[in-house]
């Protein structure tokens, strides 16, 4: 566990740095009392008053009020230099963790100067839930130690995973845009059920329920993919019948999809 007296600040609390913020509060690895967020939204920052973390609408303000030993950048890569510009000097010595996709971590020492310690991170939205995964990688000037307590903070949220800075772009796509891609095949199943006669509130149900479970049997079992397929097929069955009409096309829309999100990342990137 993190000690005590740590401290950490989000700078931008939305979707995704508002997801781990309340994820490490609600997962009691961090009290809220050591949790500060800036966004400019009111009613973000209202939010996470009310789960007793402390808010600000400017990031610099915080961070000199706060003192943060972990400093989380969690805003667009579009509006990240920015950002970053207006609070450059009052991070000097700080541990700064990124989760904002396609910047590279020599990007953003060479904003910071020499010496800054960096942290990138590739999350999903699941860690809210703490069923989430996340990518992470050290910068040139990160410690063992900074690398391990983001490990161990993000981990109560799920999956953490250390890795080289090349893979991270592909598992920021993998990991971060999956839940949308589970979310349109349980859009996609509901609608089939629907179009063979289910009601609509009841087969979404089911269909959500059935991949919960199937997850959960799959991370259980510690099982292939292939293998569960085959528990749930029968010879000639009709599972069998549907995998064979629907695999081919569903694992070139899939590679599509992934080459599709991770050029996108590339051009939010402005490589």
């Amino acid at each position: 566990m993190p000690s005590a007296d740590l401290r950490i600040a989000f700078v931008g609390a939305g979707a995704m740095g508002g997801s781990i913020a309340r994820g490490l509060v609600e997962s009691g690895t961090l009290d809220a009392s050591a949790l500060y967020v800036s966004d400019l939204s009111e009613q973000v920052r209202s939010s996470f008053e009310e789960l007793g973390a402390t808010a600000f609408a400017d990031a610099a303000d915080m961070i000199a009020s706060a003192d943060p030993q972990v400093v989380v950048l969690a805003v667009k890569p579009q509006v990240l230099p920015g950002v970053v510009e207006g609070i450059a000097p009052a991070l000097d010595g700080r541990l700064v963790v990124s989760i904002a996709a396609g910047v590279k971590i020599a990007t953003i020492e060479g904003w910071l100067g020499e010496g800054a310690r960096v942290v990138r991170c590739m999350p999903n939205l699941p860690m809210q839930v703490r069923s989430g995964a996340v990518a992470i990688t050290a910068g040139t000037h990160a410690t063992s130690d900074d690398v391990a307590l983001v490990c161990d903070l993000l981990s109560s949220l799920g999956v953490a995973r250390v890795m080289r800075e090349d893979q991270l772009d592909v598992a920021g796509v993998v990991c971060g845009c999956a839940p949308a891609f589970f979310a349109l095949f349980v859009d996609c199943m509901t609608r089939a059920g629907i179009e063979a006669g289910l009601g609509a509130a009841d087969c979404r149900e089911m269909v959500a329920s059935t991949m919960r479970g199937t997850a959960e049997q799959l991370l259980s079992s510690d099982a292939h993919p292939r293998a569960y397929m085959e528990r749930v097929s029968s010879p000639g069955g009709t599972t069998i019948a549907a995998l064979r009409a629907m695999e081919g096309e569903l694992f070139s829309s899939v590679l599509d999809g992934v080459d599709a999100a991770l050029a996108r990342t590339r051009e939010l990137a402005g490589e």
